[in-house]
């Protein structure tokens, strides 16, 4: 254990100055023996590591939800080059590269908190060892295995025996008792972790092979934790648990202001946009306007959560621009209409043109309104031929067929006839 501490001595020397840092201060609160002490200072390790590495949990979103956007071109290429694995394997990694996507991307937390996780484990096997280690000298070895949390040692495990816990001057049961609730509820936030991002914040409209393999890591995850926290000292299992419950509440953050499209956290989350957008007339910060901008920009592609927001704006009078800002209706310039063409807020409805009727047509003048259109039908049937207007007397000694004349063939209507061309013989 010595030879292998000392090979990774880079990283076990700054997590144990990381610790005695914290200890330092809360030490001087609780007391440098007591549990507190120490157990608070291995949660502030963990909150410091987890601010760290928030870049990488916001490029593990966005890889993420690349593959979930790519999951459907993927199901194409294996279906295509089911037979030829090697050249399935070089589309998918031009598909890669095209997209800018990253499969692995999604593990950087993970693989990121690895060397402290292990960096940890080595510092608090070596005080159940009785072994100083990094910065951590006899002095504050002796005040680590006094140190314990709810009766069981820092550097206490499931599996120690009797005689190992009692070196450390606890009890066995004591022990494996705490160690239990810490393993379940280290399972149990990571089971809910991953139930919470199937449920809430996957993309329903897409049924992809991703999701059945996430579904499956949502179950194998806490037995995993279960079967391997057994082995975990309680300094680990304090670790363990910590970050469990950062990346609970970082992801119910996230869910919450910025939900994957398609998903029903989407659709709770514009909901709540919508409501407060019509009551305020506005959005009220720039990750709003970035989702707005976004939901304006796709046009003809949004889905049915992003159509009914941008209805329910409309209703309000109210229209989203491009810079995703919203505006009233009848200030907008160049809104984008649900069907992705540009509009204004404030065009006026087309009206149909009034029909007239055959009287209007051959008088050429207007309907008018005042008049009931029953009684002036009645007036007008009741009317002398000759007295309408635009109307030609008929006369009488020409038989007429059907209340019309015909036209002689080769003859005009009404007008000069056009004389006949002498027929050629």
């Amino acid at each position: 254990m010595d030879t292998i501490a000392s090979l990774f001595s880079f990283i076990t020397t700054p997590v144990s100055w990381v610790i005695v840092q914290f200890h330092s201060v809360y030490g001087a609160i609780f007391g440098p023996d007591t549990g507190w002490a120490w157990g608070l200072s291995i949660v502030s390790l963990v909150i410091l590591i987890r601010i760290c590495l928030i870049p990488l949990f916001v490029k593990q979103i966005k890889a993420t939800r690349a593959m979930q956007t790519l999951q459907p071109e993927m199901k194409k290429i294996q279906e295509r080059y089911k037979n030829d694995k090697q050249r399935q394997s070089e589309e998918m990694m031009k598909l890669y590269k095209e997209t800018g996507t990253n499969p692995l991307s999604s593990c950087l937390p993970i693989l990121a908190q690895s060397p402290f996780f292990f960096a940890l484990y080595h510092v608090l096997n070596s005080i159940a060892n009785n072994d100083t280690i990094g910065v951590i000298n006899e002095s504050l070895l002796k005040s680590a295995q006094q140190a314990h949390i709810f009766g069981a040692p820092l550097a206490a495990k499931f599996t120690d025996s009797s005689a190992d816990v009692a070196a450390l001057d606890a009890s066995l049961t004591t022990v494996r008792i705490v160690t239990a609730v810490m393993i379940v509820l280290m399972s149990a936030s990571q089971f809910y972790t991953q139930r919470q991002l199937m449920t809430k914040n996957v993309d329903t409209t897409v049924k992809t092979p991703f999701m059945q393999q996430q579904k499956m890591l949502m179950y194998i995850f806490p037995v995993m934790f279960a079967i391997f926290g057994i082995n975990f000292p309680v300094g680990v299992l304090v670790y363990w648990l910590t970050t469990n419950v950062w990346t609970m509440g970082q992801q119910m953050y996230v869910i919450r202001n910025n939900p994957t499209p398609g998903s029903k956290a989407q659709a709770a989350y514009l909901e709540r946009l919508t409501k407060h957008v019509t009551n305020h007339g506005k959005t009220r910060s720039r990750g709003e306007r970035a989702i707005v901008k976004a939901i304006v920009a796709k046009g003809r592609d949004r889905n049915d959560y992003e159509r009914k927001f941008i209805n329910g704006l409309s209703k309000a009078g109210l229209a989203a621009q491009t810079d995703g800002t919203v505006v009233k209706g009848e200030a907008a310039v160049a809104t984008v209409a649900e069907d992705g063409t540009p509009t204004t807020a404030a065009t006026p409805k087309r009206q149909q043109p009034k029909r007239q009727s055959k009287a209007q047509r051959h008088s050429g003048g207007p309907k008018q309104a005042d008049e009931p259109t029953s009684l002036r039908k009645s007036d007008e049937s009741d009317e002398p031929e000759d007295a309408k207007p635009g109307v030609a007397k008929k006369d009488a000694s020409k038989p007429s067929s059907g209340g019309r004349s015909k036209a002689q063939s080769g003859q005009r209507k009404g007008g000069p006839q056009r004389p006949k061309s002498p027929s050629k013989k």
